[in-house]
């Protein structure tokens, strides 16, 4: 093969692998291109999170059990009457996610942060376990006699009742309540965030 020849073969031969090195570019950037607008942006990602959010209505971010223990007694006609109810009872703790609305997301695009406001921690009724609530009597002539028992009884439960709720609004566990609250809704708008391939954290807090 002569100098000439080697020089044309050369030639052709870089030309090609320039060529080819071209074509890769293109489709690189192509792929490229195509994945940047294929992908979805940080609003529709949000508002699709928001949404599916919201029909979730009430969520139940933790749970307690209390116990209440209330005593009455009633005096008529020189008789006595007395009664201890000891009342176990479970509370849940809820946030309302139907009340979120886009006014409660702000994005801070520098920091490439997500401020989530939530509703307030809200408390259910007790929920009285039934069958394990204890009852401790005396007094029976006053009670056989008038309607005694059935007041005691009344207000005893009364009483209960209004001891659970007090009991379920200790500092610990509404502190708890709202840190699971957090940590589930963070986790709501996190996962499809980073399935998105989108770059952001998210900060969850209550409503001031």
């Amino acid at each position: 093969m002569t100098t000439t020849s080697k020089k044309w073969l050369w030639f052709f031969a870089t030309i090609l692998l320039f060529l080819l090195i071209i074509l890769f570019a293109i489709r690189l950037g192509t792929r490229n291109f195509l994945d940047f607008y294929s992908r979805p942006s940080l609003e529709t990602v949000t508002s699709s999170s928001l949404q599916s959010i919201r029909e979730e209505n009430r969520l139940t971010v933790f749970m307690a059990r209390y116990v209440a223990v209330s005593t009455s007694s009633e005096q008529h006609f020189g008789f006595s009457a007395r009664k201890t109810l000891i009342m176990p009872g479970n509370v849940r703790y809820e946030v309302n996610l139907a009340a979120l609305s886009p006014h409660d997301l702000k994005w801070d695009n520098d920091r490439h942060l997500l401020t989530v406001s939530l509703p307030p921690i809200e408390i259910s009724q007790p929920e009285v376990d039934m069958a394990s609530l204890r009852e401790y009597d005396s007094g029976g002539m006053l009670m056989a006699l008038t309607d005694a028992e059935q007041q005691l009884d009344s207000a005893n439960r009364k009483a209960a009742i209004e001891d659970l709720s007090r009991q379920a609004r200790n500092n610990l566990s509404m502190k708890l309540a709202n840190e699971a609250a957090c940590r589930a809704v963070e986790r709501a708008f996190l996962m499809p965030l980073k399935s998105a391939g989108l770059t952001a954290n998210v900060e969850v807090r209550f409503r001031s």
